[in-house]
């Protein structure tokens, strides 16, 4: 046999194997709605220290807001939703390589994330605020000039503070912040002196004092921050995903499902 016919048969065999490869991969750039309805099953991506949006108990199991606010959203289409724990910083890279489908666990609206993901409707309001102890004597945001200040890596807070270092970055210590892959450790770090204050999510800083027997040795701080929404992100391309979770945030809230979970958590409505 001649050198070509070698040569077309080798690649031939090539492309072949691509095709064959190719056809069990997902498609990055089709909605994902129509395969998810068929398996009927969903994987969210979360950050499981995120108290009280979605975190484990000290049984290991996963519970928060945002974990039973999308199991009611997937239960109107009969879908079971398998929560995935992400590093938080790789959150989007996580759902471009379509290791999870969603993102959902406080994830906060903003210009820079929305070149990157589609955001479905929010479903609730927040805004960053610094927690302190007492005894440091922070009322407001310009009383951590020269102080130690703590953030979550890749969280929204940490986005509003690199982008608007007028605010706050410009005057804590050394111009940067201590970053943590979760709040538990920042909490302790505050408690012993490590940081000075801890950069965070109103919602969860609301929460985890509420549960503290020393919530008296704590104070909150709001600064300059634009309010936030969560939403749930996507890829771009999931459109009719997208619809879908936003229909089923309309049906929660006229049949008070929303309103319910949201005492269950919060004490009252948080979600209007």
């Amino acid at each position: 046999m001649k050198k070509k016919s070698y040569l077309f048969l080798t690649i031939t065999a090539l492309v072949v194997l691509l095709s064959i490869a190719g056809c069990g991969r997902k498609k990055t750039d089709t909605d994902q709605w129509s395969r998810i309805d068929s398996d009927k099953r969903v994987i969210v991506g979360l950050d499981d220290s995120f108290v009280p949006m979605g975190f484990q108990n000290k049984s290991g199991e996963l519970i928060g807001f945002d974990i039973d606010l999308a199991r009611a959203v997937f239960d109107l289409y009969d879908i079971t939703v398998d929560f995935q724990p992400i590093d938080w910083s790789m959150k989007e890279n996580e759902l471009q390589n379509q290791t999870i489908d969603l993102i959902w666990n406080g994830y906060s609206k903003s210009a820079e994330r929305e070149e990157k993901v589609l955001f479905s409707d929010d479903y609730m309001k927040n805004e960053q605020v610094v927690v302190s102890l007492k005894k440091n004597n922070i009322t407001n945001f310009s009383d951590m000039k020269g102080k130690i200040l703590g953030a979550q890596n890749g969280s929204s807070g940490y986005n509003s503070f690199e982008e608007q270092p007028e605010i706050l970055k410009d005057i804590v210590n050394g111009q940067t912040a201590i970053l943590y892959d979760g709040f538990n450790e920042a909490f302790m770090d505050l408690k012993s002196g490590r940081i000075d204050g801890l950069l965070i999510d109103r919602v969860y800083a609301n929460y985890y004092l509420s549960h503290e027997d020393n919530l008296a040795n704590y104070s909150i701080v709001s600064g300059r921050f634009e309010s936030e929404a969560f939403a749930v992100g996507l890829r771009k391309s999931d459109k009719e995903l997208a619809e879908k979770i936003n229909t089923g945030f309309e049906q929660l809230r006229k049949s008070g499902k929303l309103a319910e979970i949201s005492k269950k958590w919060f004490g009252e409505d948080v979600t209007k």
